[in-house]
């Protein structure tokens, strides 16, 4: 059987293809742009880590964590022979019939030092019907090595414990407007919100399948990782799939304004700052670690700095170029991420500008009397 990397090589996988290497694309970027977005593609990924919290209390050990409320266990709703995952006679499908689909919600949040300073955006997934199951912390590998030395700080031994999976699990992302159809046609189910866990969870020989995005019609599908090739090859001849690279994955975030750990947040940004205070927050779930700021930002305080969509026009800045009023010395803003988008028709990318700085509002690249830059909220056109 082949492995997953021989089966990225053998679709043309390029700087791809070899262990913990990701794909960033397949030699046909326009092609591959077109599959992502008007019809469906297939990427790995290897930007998110997945980490299993678990021991007689891990929800509430990490609800003392995490910023948003970790959601209630899955609940089953069918009970099946055959998830749509596997092949009757592929031995590879072992675990993965005979148990129930499990629905749940998930719960985006972040991860945050005292003061308020991020560790990482996670997305908490619950690995099977209960607490002994264990829950994922999808979390940016840039800060895997972060949240693990928080973990290991803040969780009692008594009550949780965790593990990385990184080298037990792959992550694959179905993107497009035909995606949810062809998650359901692989798995059996594509969840509008939240997710489902298939044949018991990765760990079981499984999968989650997680909705993705919000911004972007896509679905995470966690499965185990000595199995991924198989996933990967009914995605691409069930599901219909193209296969994406991660570079045009890239270009979709930026065009959906969806900032990256790692790349338009780090471990000096405060939440606020990334616009996710409507989304990653729980105001009524009790303390977590950083707290105090936040609720002071809500209340009284208000930030600095925001992320606002920029527009550059046929110029490609370069990460960290920083952004200035005509005539004006001081900067006003520095880019994190950039892209051409080939929807847009101009290069769009996202970056921090001050506050003083309400769009639509036009600053310059490089200096006062470099090119234009376009400040947009963020969002959908």
């Amino acid at each position: 059987m082949r492995t997953l990397f021989e089966l990225l090589s053998q679709e043309g996988a390029e700087a791809g293809g070899r262990s913990g290497e990701a794909p960033a694309g397949f030699g046909d970027p326009d092609g591959e742009y077109r599959a992502a977005t008007l019809g469906c593609g297939v990427v790995y990924r290897r930007d998110r880590r997945l980490l299993r919290v678990y021991g007689r209390a891990p929800r509430r050990m990490l609800n003392g964590i995490v910023t948003n409320a970790v959601a209630d266990p899955p609940v089953p709703v069918v009970a099946v022979r055959d998830n749509g995952g596997g092949d009757e006679g592929d031995p590879e499908a072992k675990g993965e019939r005979g148990a129930a689909i499990l629905e749940g919600d998930a719960s985006y949040g972040t991860m945050l030092r005292r003061k308020g300073r991020m560790v990482t955006d996670l997305v908490a997934l619950w690995l099977g019907a209960d607490e002994d199951a264990g829950i994922g912390l999808e979390v940016a590998a840039a800060a895997a090595e972060a949240v693990g030395e928080r973990l290991v700080r803040y969780l009692p031994p008594r009550f949780a414990r965790f593990e990385d999976l990184d080298d037990r699990v792959a992550l694959l992302s179905v993107v497009g407007s035909c995606a949810q159809d062809a998650v359901a046609k692989t798995c059996g189910r594509a969840p509008a919100s939240g997710l489902v866990v298939l044949g018991g969870g990765p760990l079981a020989g499984g999968a989650v399948v997680a909705r993705g995005l919000e911004q972007i019609p896509s679905w995470n599908i966690w499965a185990p990782a000595d199995s991924a090739a198989r996933w990967w090859r009914r995605l691409r001849e069930q599901g219909g799939c193209a296969p994406v690279g991660t570079e045009v994955w890239r270009t979709l975030r930026i065009e959906a304004g969806y900032p990256a750990f790692g790349v338009d947040m780090d471990d000096t940004t405060i939440p606020i700052e990334a616009g996710l205070g409507d989304r990653a927050f729980d105001h009524e779930k009790g303390c977590y670690t950083g707290q105090e700021v936040i609720v002071r930002l809500r209340d009284r305080g208000r930030v600095n700095w925001h992320l606002r969509r920029l527009r550059f026009g046929d110029t490609l800045p370069l990460s960290g170029q920083e952004l200035f009023r005509p005539g004006v010395e001081k900067s006003r803003g520095r880019v994190t991420s950039a892209a051409r988008s080939p929807r847009l028709g101009e290069v769009v990318g996202l970056g921090y500008v001050r506050r003083e700085v309400e769009p639509p509002a036009e600053l310059r690249l490089g200096s006062g009397e470099g090119p234009p830059v376009s400040v947009e909220e963020r969002g959908p056109d």
